[in-house]
């Protein structure tokens, strides 16, 4: 896939399905005009969070060990691209280089965004995908983003494509808490407690 096909994004934040209590990584690009919600799951949304925040755990989690592995073997990683939505499921891959040879890996886009925040590598996404996923949205009482389904539908499963956020649109920023021992869907609100905006301006 060509440079002109896709767009450059990075990770606006974490925020929460407020029908589900889900978490969704929000990627957006440099203008902040155009963002792609992703819902996930939550270890690899607390695996996402604590390279926000810069956390430092006793031990490694599995996308560390992924990424100390790669490193180890004398790997790095070039880029993650988010290829294509097919049937309301997002498709990734993982652009792996050893020495002059490239490896392109078939991956989910949340395992991707996990690994190419700790590499500090460029995150794309297709533009076809964004037009795919333009879904409307309104914001609910709070601040919360709210899909507007007009079907009655259930809200998207992990790593479906949600509400696209238009220019303008205000998203919740969730909070979290520094302990990742027992995570409970339920408490993710409480898992993220030290969050705060600044950490959702990372760039890559």
């Amino acid at each position: 896939m060509s440079q002109e096909d896709t767009v450059e994004m990075f990770v606006g934040g974490l925020v929460l399905d407020p029908g589900t209590q889900a978490p969704i990584v929000v990627l957006k690009d440099e203008t902040g005009k155009v963002a792609l919600p992703i819902w996930i799951g939550i270890s690899e949304a607390t695996s996402i969070a604590t390279i926000l925040k810069k956390l430092n755990l006793a031990r490694p989690m599995t996308h560390d060990l992924m990424f100390n592995a790669v490193n180890e073997l004398g790997g790095k990683i070039q880029r993650v691209v988010i290829t294509d939505l097919r049937d309301a499921t997002y498709f990734a891959e993982l652009i792996v280089s050893v020495g002059e040879r490239a490896f392109t890996l078939d991956s989910r886009p949340s395992d991707a965004i996990a690994l190419a925040l700790r590499a500090s590598a460029p995150i794309f996404v297709a533009r076809h995908v964004l037009e795919q996923a333009r879904v409307p949205f309104e914001l609910g009482e709070g601040g919360n983003l709210e899909p507007i389904d007009e079907s009655g539908g259930q809200p998207p499963a992990e790593e479906q494509p949600g509400p696209q956020v238009e220019e303008g649109a205000e998203v919740e920023l969730v909070e979290a808490e520094k302990d990742f021992k027992h995570i409970d869907k339920n408490k993710w609100s409480e898992i993220l407690a030290d969050l705060d905006p600044d950490d959702f301006k990372y760039k890559m």
